[in-house]
């Protein structure tokens, strides 16, 4: 298993890439859809060689995706951070709490993966969750979400997450067609280019099509660009 370094992060470079350093691994990660089209998986596709450091694409415009190419110099792309930078739990919606989950969401950070709606939506599954199927399902919902959108805690308040690998996961949809986030997974560090970090969460997506209204973070803005 690979160790967490200090060189280990994500550098959002001002108008250009995201610089990541510390030989954090690389590769696509496929959505796996129903017959509905609702995510219920992932598959692991091309893995690409560890690199100390790398440069990965922010504008959407790079002919060497999903690397840097300095296009963004010459379509002159806007890359201004406005995601909040207040912690999760400061920006997290009503919860909904079932009798043995609690689930806490924060709607601006979703990036339209699709796994929260399969099985009758994990709103419902929660609010059933004394019914071990619908807890499992409610768990497997939250947990497949990129972005920790959706965070769960049982009825005694212990945090619920998964277990990652320290890795960066390229989304890609097979159901839209298009390419999604850049998905950070096991607390590894994003910082802004002011220096600031933000909050350090183990799973987040990171704008990659260039268009998001919540830069650095994806918003779905992805799936409308051509």
């Amino acid at each position: 298993m690979l160790k967490k370094n200090d060189k280990m992060k994500i550098i959002v470079n001002e108008d250009g890439p995201y610089t990541v350093t510390g030989g954090i691994p690389l590769a696509d990660q496929i959505l796996v859809p129903d017959a509905e089209g609702l995510s219920v998986g992932w598959q692991k596709g091309k893995e690409y060689e560890v690199k100390e450091e790398y440069d990965l694409c922010r504008c959407g415009y790079s002919k060497t995706k999903p690397f840097c190419d300095l296009t963004h110099n010459e379509i002159f792309f806007d890359g201004t951070e406005t995601a909040s930078r207040k912690p999760f739990i400061e920006q997290i919606e009503p919860k909904t709490i079932g009798p043995e989950l609690v689930l806490t969401d924060v709607v601006a950070l979703c990036a339209l993966a699709r796994f929260c709606d399969r099985a009758g939506g994990v709103w419902d599954n929660t609010r059933a969750s004394d019914n071990p199927e619908a807890k499992k399902i409610a768990i497997q919902e939250v947990w497949d979400c990129p972005a920790g959108r959706l965070v769960l805690h049982d009825k005694n308040g212990k945090l619920l997450e998964p277990k990652f690998e320290l890795s960066i996961g390229l989304e890609i949809d097979p159901v839209k067609k298009v390419l999604g986030p850049i998905w950070v997974r096991g607390e590894i560090p994003v910082e802004a280019a002011d220096g600031s970090l933000y909050e350090i969460r183990n799973r987040v997506t990171l704008c990659r099509c260039g268009k998001s209204a919540n830069k650095p973070f994806c918003d779905g803005k992805h799936e409308n660009v051509e």
